[in-house]
């Protein structure tokens, strides 16, 4: 038999497995099965995975919430745009804004404090990415994302879109300062 011709017979099904080939057979079930009870125990047990809420808003629901917070919690402005650096209550609920090109506010957080991070984006699509804690979300329009957010370590964590958003996408950084 070979990939050009058909095979002799037409029960080609019945034939017998060659050793060889009924081991690579078995290796790959077995791999595969590992793999798919494996990324069920990771998604339970494992910390990279996010299981976060999501609700429906609108830009101006969600921008009256997070004007409120930074009312009610501002400690300064930095950058040459004035972006309100915000240093809210352990434990309680923190918002920020996409909207092209920029998050606001900054954010003042503790370390090893538990927060609850809600985002929505204004405008357009974004890609929010937090750096060193791995978080990795698309922010869209119309939703509210919600992420429980322990920051482990004090320093400086980058925020970045890494959904193209236009042509200042580029200019699209943040940052939330662990303490």
């Amino acid at each position: 038999m070979s990939a050009i011709l058909p095979p002799a017979a037409t029960n080609w099904w019945k034939e017998s497995i060659g050793k060889q080939e009924l081991i690579f057979i078995v290796l790959a079930l077995v791999w595969s099965l590992f793999m798919f009870f494996f990324m069920i125990y990771w998604h339970i047990n494992g910390r990279q995975n996010l299981s976060n809420e999501k609700y429906k808003t609108t830009a101006a629901m969600f921008s009256a919430k997070a004007e409120q917070m930074v009312k009610q919690y501002q400690v300064r402005t930095e950058t040459e745009t004035q972006i309100p650096v915000v240093k809210p209550p352990v434990g309680s609920d923190v918002y920020l804004i996409a909207r092209m090109w920029n998050w606001w506010p900054i954010l003042e957080l503790e370390a090893g404090k538990p927060y609850k991070l809600h985002i929505s984006s204004m405008d357009l699509l974004h890609g929010f990415s937090l750096q060193p804690v791995n978080i990795n979300i698309e922010v869209v329009p119309g939703y509210e994302h919600v992420i429980k957010l322990t920051p482990e370590k004090a320093g400086i964590y980058s925020l970045v879109c890494n959904e193209f958003c236009g042509i200042g996408h580029h200019t699209m950084l943040g940052r939330i300062y662990v303490k």
